[in-house]
């Protein structure tokens, strides 16, 4: 009797339990049966969302089937092809940027809206006067002026010139490209060459040029034709079209003499700098004064391609 009275007692509930308890159920039972209901209280929307998303997706076809369209006849004419990134594929030869028609430029892999541009530009008396010029125009990605730099050659700037300055005898003459003479290029000696010299180099202007010597200038000349690449802000591009030019007759350099220099004194060197110098002179200070060239190998932070630039201009004594 003791149990059932126990039973009876555990499971009784007082009114306010009892609705609680039924409210419970109830929230149990919504909460699982919400998302069920949703869909069918959305459905409306959910079919406009639908029919709004077919829309778009109808005239976004549309718009790419007009784009390829247009692609297709614009570019067709003129057989540009391109690889499996869209990119166009450039295919250069020597050119004058001054004297090239716009069907040249698109033959060449330049857009013909680009090529349109440049023309525009010419025929508007815009000239370019060095190969870098090119990176004015806009439509040219870095990549395809890289590619055409090396194939470019304008010879109407100085044919320009040399009209403009013809003697007397030669003014009531017509100047023509079978008379014309292009621009021949003397050697120039890197290690002594003035700002006058650099400039007659194709690419080389003012700044560029003043660059040249003031790295040359602080190397205590070069001895190396490919040092000359190194210069801040010389494009490899122009470099390589100008080194044919360059010559190397004097590959004596200044030189540092590392047992006596200090640290302010090697640190202006270009290959030193200060932490190289640094290390050099703390060397010295912990093992006395440098036996040979190649001790300057046992400093950890020198490296064989460091040294390697660098050992030319050290010296002991």
């Amino acid at each position: 009797m003791k149990y059932k009275k126990f039973i009876v007692d555990y499971f009784s509930f007082t009114q306010k339990e009892t609705t609680g308890i039924v409210a419970l159920v109830i929230l149990i039972l919504l909460i699982f049966l919400i998302p069920f209901l949703f869909p069918l209280l959305k459905k409306e929307d959910t079919r406009k969302m639908d029919q709004e998303f077919i829309a778009a997706i109808k005239e976004l076809k549309a718009d790419t089937s007009k784009k390829e369209h247009f692609e297709k006849e614009y570019f067709n004419d003129y057989s540009i092809k391109e690889n499996h990134k869209g990119d166009a594929i450039i295919n250069p030869h020597i050119f004058d940027p001054n004297t090239l028609s716009e069907s040249g430029w698109i033959q060449m892999g330049v857009k013909p809206r680009t090529a349109a541009t440049i023309r525009n530009y010419i025929n508007k008396g815009g000239r370019f006067k060095s190969p870098e010029d090119l990176k004015k125009i806009y439509g040219l990605s870095a990549s395809v002026i890289d590619k055409l730099l090396p194939f470019v050659s304008i010879t109407s700037i100085e044919k320009d010139r040399a009209e403009k300055n013809l003697s007397p005898a030669f003014a009531n003459q017509n100047y023509t490209a079978q008379n014309y003479k292009p621009r021949v290029i003397s050697p120039v000696n890197i290690n002594r060459a003035d700002t006058t010299e650099w400039i007659a180099l194709p690419g080389i202007g003012s700044k560029l040029s003043q660059r040249i010597i003031a790295f040359r200038d602080k190397l205590g000349g070069f001895y190396s034709i490919d040092q000359v690449g190194e210069t801040f802000l010389l494009p490899d591009s122009t470099f390589q079209k100008i080194k044919p030019y360059l010559v190397l007759e004097n590959s004596i350099v200044k030189k540092i003499n590392i047992n006596i220099a200090t640290v302010d004194e090697m640190k202006i060197h270009p290959y030193l700098r200060y932490n190289i110098a640094n290390a050099i002179v703390q060397y010295r200070i912990q093992h006395g004064d440098f036996k040979s060239i190649d001790e300057v190998k046992k400093i950890v932070i020198i490296s064989e391609d460091i040294f390697r630039k660098v050992a030319p201009y050290l010296a002991l004594n």
